[in-house]
């Protein structure tokens, strides 16, 4: 395994840009084997639709809908919201992924108490919580034990985006954002400093690389 991450931020981008890239270097990692990525990124008000979403979820919204690889449900993307993906290989002896989502939970929660916020699971639900509110959207794909999509933090999120849908299922109520519990002041960079931190640190990288 390669000890180092290479992690670059993308600023704020359009969903099927960063899908395409994600592609791309999905596809490096495998068949060249190339060093694990971190991509940090904001993006433009989008919809995707994991696999697990039920027909008509989206007949309401109103920004752009997109059918997406990774697991889950219906999700929002858009400003004020860190979205991490990690394209990495889940190495021999680690190729669980449910193991692989849990430690994905880890390093979210081990975000928000970098600003003073607990945050915890939910038992059967995927993602994080902020006691009842959920704070952290997951969901992955992978393909030949090589992993992507991600995560998704509401940080100064516009959670009115959530209302015109049932987010992962879930009543829209049930969102929350980071800056609504945080003691410090929040925003995204500080946020993906601390998620680059702390997944480097999860996973074992001796080093991480900005690119």
């Amino acid at each position: 395994m390669d000890p180092s991450l290479k992690v670059q931020w993308l600023g704020r981008r359009p969903y099927r840009e960063v899908h395409d890239l994600q592609q791309g270097l999905l596809v490096e990692r495998i068949q060249e084997g190339t060093s694990d990525m971190l991509l940090l990124v904001e993006h433009y008000p989008v919809v995707t639709l994991g696999r697990g979403t039920e027909g008509g979820a989206a007949d309401y919204v109103m920004v752009p809908v997109i059918p997406v690889e990774r697991g889950g449900e219906a999700t929002y993307h858009g400003p004020g919201q860190l979205v991490a993906y990690p394209i990495r290989e889940l190495l021999p002896g680690h190729r669980d992924l449910h193991a692989y989502l849990r430690s994905l939970e880890d390093v979210v929660i081990d975000v928000l108490a970098d600003f003073g916020v607990v945050g915890g699971r939910i038992e059967g639900k995927t993602g994080v919580w902020i006691e009842d509110r959920k704070v952290a959207s997951i969901g992955v794909a992978v393909r030949r034990w090589v992993t992507w999509h991600g995560v998704a933090i509401n940080v100064t999120t516009d959670l009115e985006q959530f209302a015109s849908f049932r987010p992962c299922g879930l009543d829209s109520e049930v969102m929350t954002r980071l800056a609504d519990h945080a003691k410090v002041p929040c925003d995204l960079e500080a946020v993906g400093n601390s998620f680059q931190a702390h997944f480097a640190r999860r996973f074992g990288y001796d080093q991480v690389v900005l690119v």
